[in-house]
């Protein structure tokens, strides 16, 4: 596979889960939130385009490259197949949990995170809104996790699939059943955990950084529980809930609005 199929296995397979969680959001709403749809689009598309200028199918081409070399530690041990697949899954959502916190934790990493969790709403359409620095700063973490496993294209592929729905799931305005999502919740991230982490209460959203698995935080001693009947405060303290794009793309030099 090459860089160019990779991008569109990818993006048919984020189309696909965007449009599975916007049904799920609306036949089993929780607040029946718009969503900032215009600023929130707006910024996927923008960071849509630098990424794709600066890093085009770069993970295929690491995976590839790793391959060939013989380099990282599934290449070295000669594990393939599926076996490899759920290795390649768990390890690059563990380097998405410690990113994740890290970005609460790191004044840096905060400032560009913060545009994040500014949304005055909590939708499917949260799950777009990132500065395009956060991106840029997260992408060789994940790249080099890429390389020291050894990780292979599918492994790639199944983690962007799984990761995409999963971070669309977790954002969406989604109310599970309480029984079932009980028994979710034991593995996965639900939209009512992530809720959580999106609050104005800073003992709230300091909590369940996870975004596939749950299993991370508990581990981590970052879980904290919560369910579809629990109402959530979303958002920044001193934020407006009617922000532009210029003064998103500008609030990580303006001001921190919640110092980590």
């Amino acid at each position: 596979m090459n860089e160019i199929e990779f991008q569109i296995v990818k993006s048919i397979g984020f189309v696909i889960a965007l449009l599975g969680v916007l049904a799920l959001q609306r036949s089993l709403p929780h607040a029946g939130l718009g969503g900032s749809w215009r600023l929130n689009g707006g910024l996927w598309a923008l960071n849509a385009v630098i990424l794709g200028i600066v890093c085009a199918g770069c993970a295929c081409t690491v995976s590839r490259w790793a391959e060939a070399e013989g380099f990282g530690l599934l290449n070295q041990w000669n594990v393939r197949g599926w076996i490899a697949v759920p290795i390649a899954v768990l390890f690059l959502d563990g380097i998405s949990y410690a990113w994740h916190r890290a970005n609460h934790r790191i004044l840096l990493l905060w400032r560009f995170h913060q545009v994040h969790h500014s949304d005055p709403n909590f939708t499917v359409t949260t799950a777009l809104r990132f500065h395009f620095g956060e991106l840029l700063l997260g992408l060789p973490l994940r790249l080099l996790g890429v390389a020291l496993l050894g990780i292979s294209i599918p492994g790639v592929i199944a983690f962007e699939l799984i990761f995409a729905f999963a971070n669309f799931f977790e954002h969406g305005d989604i109310d599970l059943p309480l029984a079932f999502e009980k028994r979710l919740a034991m593995l996965f991230i639900t939209p009512a955990l992530h809720r959580r982490h999106h609050s104005c209460d800073a003992d709230l959203l300091n909590s369940n950084y996870g975004t596939i698995f749950s299993f991370w935080d508990r581990g981590f001693l970052s879980f904290g529980s919560s369910s579809s009947d629990v109402s959530v405060e979303i958002g920044l303290p001193g934020v407006p809930g009617s922000l532009g794009p210029p003064e998103a793309l500008m609030m990580p030099v303006r001001s921190v609005y919640r110092g980590r």
